[in-house]
C-alpha cells in the first residue's frame, strides 16, 4: 500500500495559497507550482526579491533529493524519503542580479532550482514572496562568495543549506575584494548598503586581498563598514578570514601566511578582533576555528578542505571544505544568539 501523508500536503498547500503573490510573479493567484518544473529543474519567472520555498519530497521508490539554485547555492541538503513517503521541507531564498558575484555575469532572471541527490525525486512545490524573513548580507572576497564554476565554493555560498525558512543569504561576496575596493567599487558598498533594513545581519569578512593596506586604513575601512550598517539599523558582525593552508614543519599554522598577516606586518585577524571590540560589535573569529580544524586534520587530511588536490590551491576550498566551514558559521551565529537555534539545521 501506498503510503502518502495526505496532512502534511494539504498543511503545505493551504500554507501557499494564503501567502499574497504580487500579480508581476504570474498570472492569477496561484502560488507557483510543479507546472514550472521538469524532472530535474525548476524555473519561476519572479523579480527579484525574497521567497520562500515549500517543497514535498519522495516518489514510489526509494528517493534521496537535494536542492541547490541559483549560481551554484546550496539551498537544501540531501534529504531521503522511503518509497511511497512525503518529506516536507522549506527555505527561504534570495533572487538578485546579478545572482551571483556582484560583478559577474546577470545570470537568469527569475528563480531556477536543480534537483540533485543520489535518488531526487520532488512531489510538489510552492514558491511566494517571503513576507518576515529576515536576511543575512555576506559582505566578503573569493573565500566567502557564489563561486560560479567547480570545483571552487566559497562558505557563503553553502551557508543556505543550513537554514530554514523565515531565514535568507544574500551574498555579496565579490572576488578580488579588499576593504578598499569594496568601497570604492559602486557594485559592492554602494549597492548593498541601501538595501539593508532594519534588523538585518551583514557579516562582513574582507583580508585576504588587503595584502597592500597599512593598518590605520584597514582599521579605518572596518569602522566604515560597521557604521554603514548600523546607519541602516541592520546588525554588522565581523568575521576574521578563514586561515590559508600553509604548514610549518612541525604541523601547526603559525605563520603569517596561513594566519593573513600582510606583507607590511598588519595581521589582519588581530585588527578585527579589536575593531569588534572597540565598536562593540560581534565577532565570529572563523580564522582561530579553521586554524584548528585544519591542524588537527593534518597535512593529508586537510587537503580535501581546500583544493589541493585539483589546484594546488591553499586559498580556496572546495565544495566540501566550504560546507565545513559554513557550519562553523552557522555553530557561531548560534552560539552568539545572533540567529535563533530553530531556524538553523543541524547536520
Amino acid at each position: 500500500m501506498r503510503r502518502f501523508n495526505l496532512a502534511v500536503l494539504a498543511a503545505l498547500t493551504l500554507g501557499a495559497c494564503l501567502t499574497a503573490v504580487p500579480a508581476q510573479a504570474h498570472e492569477g493567484h496561484r502560488p507557483l507550482g510543479m507546472e514550472n518544473c521538469t524532472a530535474d529543474a525548476c524555473h519561476f519567472d519572479v523579480p527579484p526579491g525574497t521567497y520562500d520555498v515549500q517543497v514535498l519530497l519522495g516518489g514510489e521508490a526509494d528517493s534521496s533529493t537535494s536542492v541547490s539554485g541559483e549560481t551554484r547555492r546550496s539551498l537544501l541538503p540531501e534529504t531521503p524519503a522511503a518509497a511511497g513517503e512525503r518529506v516536507a521541507r522549506s527555505f527561504t531564498v534570495n533572487v538578485r542580479t546579478p545572482e551571483g558575484e556582484p560583478t559577474g555575469a546577470d545570470g537568469t532572471p527569475g528563480l531556477d532550482l536543480v534537483l540533485g541527490g543520489s535518488a531526487p525525486a520532488l512531489a510538489d512545490i510552492r514558491v511566494t514572496p517571503a513576507r518576515h524573513a529576515r536576511r543575512i548580507f555576506l559582505v566578503g572576497d573569493s573565500t566567502v562568495c557564489d563561486q560560479p564554476a567547480d570545483p571552487y565554493s566559497g562558505w557563503g555560498q553553502q551557508l543556505p543549506r543550513y537554514l530554514r525558512k523565515g531565514l535568507s543569504v544574500a551574498n555579496y561576496a565579490d572576488s578580488g575584494e579588499s576593504t578598499v575596493t569594496y568601497l570604492q567599487n559602486p557594485q559592492l558598498w554602494a549597492t548593498v548598503q541601501p538595501l539593508i533594513r532594519p534588523g538585518d545581519l551583514v557579516l562582513i569578512q574582507l583580508a585576504h586581498n588587503d595584502k597592500t593596506t597599512d593598518e590605520a586604513t584597514y582599521r579605518t575601512n572596518l569602522e566604515t563598514l560597521v557604521a554603514g550598517v548600523r546607519e541602516k539599523d541592520g546588525d554588522p558582525v565581523l568575521v576574521t578570514p578563514i586561515v590559508r593552508r600553509w604548514f610549518n614543519a612541525d604541523g601547526t599554522l603559525n605563520n603569517n601566511t596561513a594566519l593573513l598577516v600582510n606583507g607590511l606586518g598588519v595581521d589582519h585577524p588581530a585588527v578585527i578582533r579589536s575593531v569588534a571590540a572597540a565598536e562593540d560589535v560581534p565577532l565570529i573569529d572563523l580564522t582561530a576555528k579553521t586554524k584548528a580544524l585544519v591542524e588537527s586534520l593534518g597535512v593529508e587530511g586537510s587537503k580535501a578542505i581546500y583544493l589541493y588536490n585539483e589546484k594546488k590551491d591553499n586559498t580556496h576550498t572546495s565544495v566540501h571544505g566550504a560546507t565545513v566551514y559554513a557550519g562553523l558559521v552557522r555553530d557561531a551565529l548560534v552560539d552568539r544568539h545572533l540567529v535563533p537555534r530553530g531556524l538553523v539545521r543541524v547536520g
